[in-house]
């Protein structure tokens, strides 16, 4: 599928989602009881917005940029489902789709990875919340068909920043919608009116720069790329550091509201305090900020060159740690003439040889693709990238070899059915050789197959222990030396981590983590179902004001006593009234019920 070190940008944006997460949920240094929406968290919680700009829109751009063929040509997608790392079942199918489809696919992506991105910072909620369902979309469908671990279920993570908290239903007092009116007001016309032109250039641009026509006569809609490579490049030069632009304005107003919000809380400690968290996180957003700039701007050469020189310093002083990460997946596709696949043999005489299968790599052309999302399988993900060159690229093959043949049962695990189904478990293999092959998706009609192979060269030479060739690669590779057997652990932490592995070492790995995964979402849900009902009134400014007083009276309920205090004040005495009414609703179902309710109102 796509030569790029995936496996890098995976991590990469693991640690930086990380790094952020400790911005946005940092530890309370004074535990108020209510863990609501604090002032400044607008500020730090637009980093994750940022940085699913970054990975979307570079993802998006440097498909252009490397040049690929098959990206230029929009037949990407027409080798992709059945060339990727470990397809899904869905793959299959998607793949059996026409190819007038797949370009328009790749029309799609296209639309969804630059152009659409650019809403995240848009002021109109609607127009955040179409960018929003847009990179849904596209994951949910990269999910259906290929197993890319953890990665979309984190982008889709990533992609709630672009949601508000009356969208989430959750988080503060809900706003009352207000009653609609004609004629409507300036700023609501001015906004469905800028939604509708930004939908409708999307469709146009779209339609011009990737020639969309339909072709009645094969009832199919066409498309090609109808720009230049210089065009493409010299439009980027020309966005790139107007959209840095573009975020900063975005941070800033973040930067404003929260100022605000933190100003307007009630008593001056809690004002102070709320100013001082708020001055410690705006500067390290726009640290984080600066120093993710460069590797931003790396996408275009010349913009990257205009930035100032203090910038590059500070990031090559934290580059090691990985804060912040340039991005571009998928740069090139591989696997245009098949799927190369390595194929490991086994045998005890050097002339019958049977066939290693793994756990969820292709290997038997009668096998289903697996779902193993979101766990990564990384042994079955080296061995895609080893098939790409030559064996010598990837030296860890070597030792894989060598355990193998000497039977290593922390290897023999990694293989199918975690090492109950190997061929060789009783008797380790005497010789063991690779062979590279070209997998191709079965057509349609294949009874009981989903591949099709053909035989290459081969990848591996046959060794055996002590053969003269796989000494020297050891030797040459530095994995000659056994090494020392680990100590067993006496801390009572790691060995009780030990003998969690163990019990759950039977248990499939995606099995066990949609097991925690679901598990997390029931105790969650059973959490919102025991919340008490969220009242209608008050205000955003409510939900900032201090710590609770009067001996642990919450903003709640002081918010409450304020209300029965000002209705009274105003001549209407809502909460007498509101007894009134349920000592009627009682005396209607019971004299016993309104007789306790004038108790308790005599009491008070």
């Amino acid at each position: 599928s796509f030569r790029d070190p995936f496996p890098c940008f995976r991590d990469s944006l693991l640690l930086e989602a990380g790094f952020l997460a400790v911005l946005v949920a940092p530890l309370h240094l004074m535990k108020w009881k209510s863990t609501s929406w604090r002032p400044h968290d607008g500020v730090t919680f637009w980093l994750v917005r940022w940085l699913l700009f970054r990975l979307m829109f570079s993802s998006g751009v440097v498909k252009l940029t490397s040049r690929c063929p098959t990206w230029w040509g929009l037949t990407a997608l027409t080798y992709h489902y059945q060339s990727q790392c470990i397809p899904t079942p869905g793959a299959w199918f998607a793949h059996q789709l026409p190819s007038w489809f797949q370009k328009l696919s790749v029309v799609a992506t296209y639309v969804i990875e630059v152009p659409i991105p650019i809403l995240f910072f848009a002021p109109i909620r609607r127009l955040r919340l179409f960018a929003f369902y847009c990179q849904v979309l596209l994951q949910l469908l990269i999910i259906l068909t290929g197993n890319y671990n953890f990665f979309n279920i984190l982008t889709i993570t990533l992609a709630f920043s672009l949601l508000d908290q009356e969208h989430l239903g959750s988080g503060g007092p809900i706003k009352k919608k207000q009653s609609s009116a004609w004629p409507p007001s300036f700023f609501s016309f001015f906004s469905t009116l800028l939604e509708l032109i930004t939908y409708g250039s999307l469709i146009y641009w779209t339609t011009q720069y990737f020639g969309l026509e339909i072709n009645w006569e094969k009832k199919l809609l066409d498309s090609k790329v109808a720009f230049t490579y210089h065009e493409f490049t010299t439009w980027l030069g020309t966005v790139t550091l107007p959209l840095v632009g573009l975020g900063f304005l975005s941070l800033s107003w973040e930067i404003l509201l929260a100022l605000y919000r933190s100003l307007s809380i009630h008593g001056c400690w809690w004002k102070l305090w709320a100013t001082f968290q708020w001055g410690i996180f705006t500067c390290a957003t726009l640290g984080v900020f600066a120093i993710s700039l460069v590797p931003f701007t790396s996408i275009d050469p010349h913009s990257s060159r205009q930035l100032w020189p203090g910038l590059r310093q500070m990031f090559g002083s934290v580059e090691r740690f990985q804060v912040v990460s340039s991005y571009g997946l998928f740069r090139r596709m591989t696997g245009a003439g098949g799927r190369p696949e390595v194929v490991l043999e086994g045998s005890h005489d050097g002339h019958s040889w049977t066939e290693i299968e793994f756990l969820y790599k292709p290997g038997n052309v009668s096998r289903a693709p697996p779902v193993v999302t979101p766990h990564q399988p990384r042994l079955d993900w080296q061995m895609w990238f080893a098939a790409l060159d030559h064996h010598s690229s990837s030296p860890w093959f070597t030792s894989f070899v060598h355990r193998l043949l000497q039977g290593q049962e922390d290897v023999v695990a990694l293989l199918q059915g975690g090492g109950s189904q190997y061929q060789f478990r009783d008797h380790p293999p005497r010789y063991l050789r690779a062979q590279l092959y070209r997998y191709y998706f079965a057509p349609p009609g294949s009874s009981g197959l989903w591949w099709q192979r053909q035989l290459v060269r081969e990848f591996y030479p046959p060794v055996a222990l002590g053969d003269p060739m796989l000494e020297t690669l050891l030797e040459q590779l530095g994995m000659k030396e056994q090494a020392p057997p680990r100590p067993t652990p006496r801390a009572t932490l790691p060995r009780l981590l030990l003998f969690l592995r163990q019990l759950c070492q039977p248990v499939p790995a995606p099995v066990l983590l949609w097991s925690l995964y679901l598990l997390l979402a029931s105790v969650l849900a059973l959490r919102a179902l025991r919340a008490p009902p969220r009242s209608g009134g008050g205000t955003a400014l409510t939900r900032h004001k201090g710590p609770p007083r009067r001996g642990g009276e919450t903003g709640a309920a002081a918010g409450e006593r304020n209300g029965h205090r000002n209705g009274h004040r105003n001549g209407h005495p809502r909460r007498r009234e509101e007894e009134e009414r349920a000592e009627g609703h009682g005396d209607r179902q019971g004299d016993g019920h309104g007789d306790r309710l004038k108790a308790a109102r005599r009491r008070k």
